[in-house]
């Protein structure tokens, strides 16, 4: 069976300033895997995201979706392809729930301009699965901030890509919720053969619904693969910059900062 190559880079290179986030980096992410990428404050986890998406430049190398070229696809067609959910949102305006949803489904009415049934049914079933479906009618400036997430992670799953990019989907989330959504992120990958990259600082829920990690280290170099094989406490250690213990709990494997 031929497995669909969703994401590929190849010697891509960012910087902020003169600082070097990532050098050459060689990747692929195919149809139903899932990735997290792991690095400290300020390493370019979000930044590769947003070179992903298409909303940074890089400054060397070059990204393809589903083998084409990320700068050759057009705007509508490369939203039905990669969707993106960044780490904080501005709501100025007074949309209800199912309205900001809906907005995820605008780039599949090429040929109709108002929401069909369709669209009305792809988003009220994303507001179930995130569990707000009762809040379909509220103003999003009313919503408390774990909502609001949940929301915005409901409008990602109405969109339909390919490839899901979050830059720290479980932010603001209580416990429960954060490993629902987690869970609800691997399930696409399996159940739908989507591709998801997500950025996350909880190095247990992510090894818990990743396939594979991508390490961002210091002075651009990374590391990445499965997550057996990436996510040692040694890797871990030297990405994030401190001692990190891993110990194993029945069926899980467990991640504690050393504090001494």
């Amino acid at each position: 069976m031929i497995v669909r190559n969703v994401l590929s880079t190849h010697a891509l290179s960012l910087k902020a300033g003169d600082k070097i986030l990532l050098a050459n980096l060689n990747w692929q992410v195919l149809a139903g895997e899932c990735w997290c990428v792991i690095g400290r404050n300020g390493a370019g986890k979000s930044s590769l995201l947003r070179c992903i998406a298409n909303l940074r430049d890089s400054d060397s190398g070059s990204i393809q979706l589903d083998g084409k070229d990320l700068q050759a696809w057009g705007i509508e067609e490369l939203a039905r392809e990669r969707s993106f959910l960044s780490q904080s949102r501005v709501d100025a305006f007074a949309y209800r729930v199912i309205e900001t949803v809906l907005s995820a489904r605008h780039p599949y009415h090429d040929t109709h301009y108002w929401e069909s049934v369709q669209d009305q049914d792809i988003a009220m079933q994303a507001l179930r699965l995130l569990d707000v479906e009762e809040l379909a009618q509220r103003d999003v400036r009313s919503l408390s901030g774990g909502e609001r997430q949940r929301v915005a992670i409901a409008a990602l799953l109405a969109q339909d890509a390919s490839l899901m990019l979050l830059d720290e989907p479980a932010n603001a989330l209580d416990l429960s919720h954060q490993v629902s959504v987690m869970r609800l992120l691997a399930g696409e990958c399996v159940e739908k053969n989507k591709a998801v990259v997500m950025v996350s600082h909880d190095l247990n829920l992510s090894y818990g619904i990743a396939t594979h990690a991508l390490l961002m280290m210091p002075g651009g170099a990374y590391i990445s693969g499965v997550k057996e094989q990436v996510m040692t406490a040694q890797n871990l250690s030297l990405c994030l910059g401190h001692p990190i213990e891993s110990f194993v709990h029945g069926d899980q494997t467990l991640y504690l900062p050393s504090v001494k």
